[in-house]
């Protein structure tokens, strides 16, 4: 079944439901679907997608367009998405084959890992949590933990800054810690068997003494404007003994091993390195963007976007799961970059699949 497939009909599922997400405030977690949503917007969402790919090519051929998307208005209809990197592009249609072109300033899109020259100096040990943290947290993500330690911290290859444990996964024998290429593999310039660190070397690290596993596989990020990449991700050996399943107290606890395809409106949280927990909405999927790296810049497709406050620079790697409802705790992303309000997560379909794992969770 195809990814445009697998979300039309999540999106018929959810919206048909009692348990749709689109509402705008703190209500009850069942809430009846919005009745401007309407069925023939739910099944145009498809036609949408097909349009979006037909045009993209001709629209990222535009200097500062960045991507593309499909979403949904304020009355259910589906749109496209263009992403730009400043405000004024020249040219831009108002309308792709019957669907309303919707232009979003987003500037630059980045990969998030912690940017920094110099390395912190060692973070203090975490005692037992909570322990002493910053961003008025009762929790500091950027400490050492105790082993095991918990998913959404500081951690990284030994020659990067720092980026985010997503979480724990398994292929039935071993356990893994899943997080980014770009944060335990380096870009491509790690070796199988490097150290995984906890925390990061940004964070006061150190190689030997903080390992937490070995980078076991990643998948290679093609760096080219004409890619289809679809995941930045990498797993990391590691065992029980070093590694929990759960966010430290101030988190939402152990993300369930079940998944869930991401659907525009959906309620999602998060819990990184360095916005500890922040929660937002799915604002568009089957994104195709530009991503910019320090070696270089590469598209992926298939993205889920999430608007909001919702992540900063060494979020890399977090898991993104519902925030509530019946799929409550379900993952659907796995964070890996942004742009001015805006997160780009790669569906964790594909992420799970390319490494045969699953989720060590409830």
């Amino acid at each position: 079944m195809s990814q445009r497939l697998t979300v039309r009909l999540a999106l018929v599922a959810a919206t048909l439901s009692l348990g749709w997400y689109g509402c705008s405030t703190d209500s009850p977690d069942v809430t009846a679907p919005p009745p401007e949503f309407s069925l023939a917007g739910q099944q145009g969402l498809e036609q949408a997608m097909r349009v979006q790919e037909r045009h993209t090519p001709a629209l990222m051929a535009r200097a500062d367009v960045v991507g593309t998307a499909v979403g949904l208005d304020a009355a259910g209809n589906p749109v496209v998405k263009v992403y730009l990197q400043r405000a004024g592009v020249p040219g831009l249609p108002t309308q792709l084959d019957g669907f309303r072109v919707s232009p979003e300033v987003v500037g630059p899109i980045r990969a998030l890992v912690q940017r920094g020259q110099d390395a912190n100096p060692r973070a203090p040990p975490c005692g037992t949590p909570p322990c002493g943290g910053g961003g008025g947290s009762s929790v500091d993500p950027t400490a050492r933990f105790p082993r095991p330690v918990p998913i959404g911290v500081s951690t990284g290859h030994p020659d990067i800054t720092a980026g985010t444990i997503g979480a724990r996964v398994t292929d039935g024998t071993n356990v893994y810690a899943l997080s980014n290429n770009h944060v335990y593999a380096n870009q491509n310039l790690a070796s199988i068997g490097d150290e995984a660190l906890q925390p990061g070397t940004f964070d006061g690290g150190v190689p030997g003494a903080d390992a937490i596993g070995t980078l076991a596989d990643f998948e290679p990020i093609v760096f080219s404007t004409s890619a289809n990449n679809v995941i930045d991700a990498a797993i990391a050996l590691s065992s029980t003994g070093q590694l929990g399943n759960a966010t430290p107290s101030d988190g939402y606890g152990t993300p369930s091993s079940a998944t869930v395809a991401a659907v525009p409106g959906m309620r999602v949280m998060k819990y990184g390195r360095t916005t500890s927990l922040t929660k937002g909405r799915v604002d568009a999927v089957n994104a195709i963007v530009n991503v910019q790296y320090d070696d270089g810049v590469a598209r992926f497709v298939q993205q889920v976007i999430v608007r909001g406050r919702f992540s900063a620079g060494g979020d890399s790697g977090s898991l993104i799961v519902v925030e509530r409802g019946t799929d409550a705790r379900k993952a659907v992303a796995l964070l890996f970059a942004g742009g001015s309000g805006i997160t780009v997560g790669n569906p964790i379909g594909a992420v799970l699949s390319r490494f045969g794992v699953t989720i060590d969770g409830q």
